[in-house]
């Protein structure tokens, strides 16, 4: 598999420090332009590896965003961990990576929010779920995969908007706030678990499975 092309490279480069800059500058050419003058890159060719839309710069960044995070979680730092410390460390780790360009977050979500870009605010919530549930080791492929990445993506929005809001110190509030949305999660999933061995669920399964294949 060929690896990213010297463009792909010069934007990867370029994503969380547009993101820093886009504090003051917004997202908008003025934060290429301060970031590419931070890390030393030529700003023709900053220019041209980013999106000239806001909606795409925040896309570009939370691929970022996305890549640092899974760089961060190596096999051996989760090994040992139980299901629950994963995600919350998943979570967490996505909010520090953010950290210096939290207004930045604040205005992107604004910006994801309008009509024209909520698919693109969508993909990117399913992707940044599936991401984390994939380093967290899950491999379901049937309809639990779709609502693990429902939840999860409802757990860290509604964490982002009171991290966004957070200012207590080390972000204590937004801490205890994720403690109890991921026990929340982990009831649910407990639930689902006892409910697939129950005779309601053996009795829906058998159901649906007469729909799809009739007797004959």
């Amino acid at each position: 598999m060929e690896g990213p092309s010297p463009l792909e490279q010069l934007r990867r480069q370029l994503a969380l420090a547009v993101g820093e800059n886009a504090v003051f500058d917004g997202w908008t050419r003025a934060a290429v332009d301060s970031a590419a003058a931070q890390l030393g890159i030529d700003p023709v060719q900053a220019r041209l590896a980013m999106p000239k839309t806001q909606a795409g710069m925040i896309d570009i960044y939370i691929q970022e965003v996305d890549r640092a995070l899974e760089a961060s979680f190596t096999p051996k730092r989760l090994a040992g961990m139980k299901i629950r410390e994963k995600i919350r460390s998943l979570v967490w780790h996505r909010l520090e990576i953010m950290g210096p360009a939290r207004e930045a977050v604040r205005r992107a979500l604004a910006i994801l929010a309008m009509p024209q870009n909520l698919p693109l605010a969508l993909r990117i919530s399913w992707r940044s779920a599936d991401l984390m549930w994939r380093i967290a080791g899950d491999r379901s492929t049937d309809f639990n995969h779709y609502t693990k990445r429902m939840t999860l993506g409802a757990v860290y929005g509604s964490t982002l908007f009171s991290w966004l809001d957070d200012q207590s110190d080390g972000w204590s509030d937004t801490a205890a706030f994720l403690d109890r949305r991921i026990d929340d999660v982990m009831r649910l999933e407990k639930f689902k678990a006892d409910w697939r061995g129950s005779p309601e669920h053996l009795s829906l399964s058998r159901f649906l499975g007469r729909l799809r294949y009739p007797p004959r």
